[in-house]
């Protein structure tokens, strides 16, 4: 398969723990887009990191501090940042919180059927 199912339902699709307080859901995918819920426990720390696809980012709730190569800026429910290809960027919620991931092209590594 190369595209998760049309509808999906929030309480029926797995919510992979990631590891280091970080847990993610797919929302949908095909080969040019995705979207993945994310959600960090309290002083979570998505480590910085690079790669080939374009990103924005939505927060649903919590604080975040994000870096987006080198400037930080505190995002909080309701605001988005862009995230370019191959730009370095992490984040860390002290709050804990939720974020909407967007990728193009999907993010290959995330799934097994791309």
């Amino acid at each position: 398969m190369s595209q998760s199912e049309i509808f999906s339902y929030g309480s029926e699709t797995e919510i992979e723990d990631i590891g280091g307080g970080l847990h993610r859901q797919m929302l949908g995918y095909n080969k040019e887009l995705m979207a993945v819920k994310i959600w960090f426990d309290k002083g979570a720390i998505g480590y910085n990191h690079a790669h080939r696809h374009s990103q924005v980012t939505y927060i649903v709730e919590g604080e975040f501090h994000f870096n987006i190569d080198g400037v930080t800026k505190v995002l909080k429910a309701g605001d988005s940042c862009l995230i370019p290809p191959h730009a370095d960027h992490g984040a860390t919620s002290p709050t804990g919180g939720i974020l909407i991931d967007t990728f193009s092209p999907a993010r290959e590594d995330f799934v097994d059927d791309l």
